[in-house]
């Protein structure tokens, strides 16, 4: 009985080890005798113990790199700090293995010596604005490399792009520059239309009064009577002012003027003594 039992227990032990276990989402490599031989799938898998051994286990789930901030130039010449980050996953375990030796590092370094080259071609305004078009540029050069790799970039974001203190505040005084130019246009703009609508009011008024003339003679009166309530208004406004002012008359119709502005004086003062008798 004990050959039997010794003979179950090694079954025992070697069905143990020879079988693998790979969750979902991985993958595996063995290798026997010290060269590549087959990959393990998710689930139960068998190998022959001390000829294979799993050399490696890994995810093919998607992964985040975090590029940390990096110091680059622009075309103009203006140093940036520039962080991202990028997502990626693995598409070919073996070759993720066996093409390179450190794969995170190999990502990290090929992410910003591209990202240098792609800001070096654009100037600081170009870096601001193509934000989108860099993401782009920089996905497609990393995966002509990467693929050789048995990886796929999936999105690449750069996330911060910080000039130094004294570009800010020559970017911020610019910007205010600029809000205070179209403030400025607008405001001329407005003007502008306000003076031709007051232009073409003025302009509609005379047509109106040249045709009430043409056709009724007797307005002349209401004419004239208008004209001296705008001068009275305006000697009222001028006496109002602190400042000093100097009104000259046309001698030649000064009298006639004058008589008529006395006239409305008169009545405008009796109207003012009637209203104060009767309160």
């Amino acid at each position: 009985m004990e050959p039997i039992i010794a003979i179950v227990l090694v079954l025992i032990g070697y069905a143990l080890g020879s079988a693998k276990l790979i969750n979902q989402g991985n993958e595996a490599l063995v290798e026997r005798l010290g060269q590549y031989h087959r990959k393990l799938k998710p689930g139960l898998n068998f190998i022959v113990p001390l000829l294979d051994q799993i050399v490696m286990e890994d995810t093919t789930r998607e992964q985040v790199l975090d590029i940390k901030p990096q110091n680059v130039i622009t075309r103009d010449n203006i140093y940036l700090e520039v962080d991202g980050v990028v997502y990626w996953r693995v598409r070919d375990i073996e070759k993720s293995f066996y093409e390179i030796d450190d794969l995170q590092q190999a990502l990290t370094n090929l992410t910003t010596t591209t990202l240098r080259e792609i800001i070096a071609q654009n100037t600081l305004e170009e870096t601001n604005a193509a934000r989108a078009s860099m993401n782009s540029a920089l996905l497609d050069q990393l995966n002509q490399t990467t693929a050789q790799w048995g990886v796929e970039i999936t999105r690449v974001d750069i996330q911060s792009i910080t000039p130094p203190e004294s570009v800010r505040k020559s970017m911020e005084e610019q910007r205010a520059a600029e809000i205070n130019s179209r403030a400025a246009i607008l405001e001329a703009e407005g003007q502008r239309e306000a003076a031709i609508k007051k232009a073409q009011g003025t302009k509609t008024s005379m047509e109106i009064i040249s045709n009430a003339l043409r056709s009724n003679p007797e307005s002349k009166e209401i004419l004239r009577y208008l004209v001296a309530q705008d001068y009275i208004n305006a000697s009222y406004r001028l006496g109002e002012s602190q400042n000093a002012k100097v009104v000259f008359v046309d001698p030649g119709k000064g009298g006639e003027m004058m008589d008529l502005i006395s006239e409305m004086t008169y009545q405008e003062g009796h109207s003012n003594n009637g209203e104060k008798a009767s309160n």
